[in-house]
């Protein structure tokens, strides 16, 4: 059985539809069978970051019904073979995509792929739950703020009591430079708020948000990143990419004045 993973936020615009895609990328490129599925019905956008919302013929309530195989919803990603999504609906009543529904979904895809990611409605009320419900692990992601970090403290604590203990936490939207100048919480800190592991620290990077053909080329410090981080989850023991690296020593001044002028 694969393993299903929710990625969760609480609150939204933390870029968390952007970290599904992209750890679903970067399993992908690692040679584990992997399926992402958007689980906001009526609100995804799952479909649009990956670019596939042009080629939707069937999606997850098509499958629920039976007016499809699952299968045949699923569409294979075109950048990233061994990737699959299955969309999500635009227009539909939630109230009729339980949570049973949805676990039935994700335990079924499971019998075909090693990893299952299923990307959480924000806030932490039906749909949440009904995410939270179908999967046995999660990734939590926050960004590197205290209003952020803090939510992120009380999503822990309701994952947990959800069932979920295994959970990786993923820093988004961080800046090496200003973590280096102290000006930006560092994992240590975010540690010590939240109380567990960090597992990935992913860059603010216009490249890894846009999906960009970077991703695939292994160049970017997103790619570089969100490969760190699967394979972290993969081996259930952190491999952290350092984002201050490159403003380290003289060069590295020179680039933190720079960023700090654009």
């Amino acid at each position: 059985m694969a393993r299903s993973i929710v990625i969760t936020s609480g609150k939204g615009g933390v870029g968390k539809t952007t970290i599904t895609a992209n750890l679903g990328r970067s399993l992908a490129a690692a040679g584990e069978r992997t399926v992402v599925l958007d689980a906001d019905i009526g609100l995804n956008n799952l479909d649009v970051v990956l670019g596939i919302d042009s080629r939707i013929v069937f999606d997850i309530v098509d499958a629920i019904e039976g007016r499809c195989r699952l299968r045949q919803a699923l569409i294979e990603d075109i950048d990233q073979p061994g990737l699959y999504i299955m969309p999500s609906a635009h227009s539909y009543d939630r109230a009729k995509v339980n949570g049973q529904n949805l676990k039935e979904i994700v335990n079924r895809l499971g019998q075909s792929f090693d990893y299952v990611l299923v990307d959480c409605p924000a806030g932490i009320e039906a749909g949440f739950k009904r995410a939270v419900a179908s999967c046995e692990e999660a990734v939590l992601v926050t960004t590197p703020h205290i209003s952020s970090v803090r939510d992120a403290e009380t999503v822990m604590n309701l994952l947990r009591r959800s069932g979920i203990t295994r959970i990786f936490t993923v820093v988004n939207r961080v800046r090496g430079d200003l973590v280096l100048s102290g000006e930006m919480l560092c994992r240590s800190d975010i540690e010590r708020l939240i109380g567990a592991e960090v597992y990935g620290m992913i860059p603010d990077e216009d490249e890894l948000n846009l999906l960009s053909n970077s991703f695939n080329s292994g160049v970017s410090e997103g790619s570089s990143a969100c490969a760190a981080l699967a394979r972290g989850i993969m081996s259930g023991t952190p491999e952290i990419y350092d984002l201050t690296k490159k403003y380290r020593g003289l060069f590295g001044r020179i680039r933190r004045e720079i960023k700090r002028k654009v």
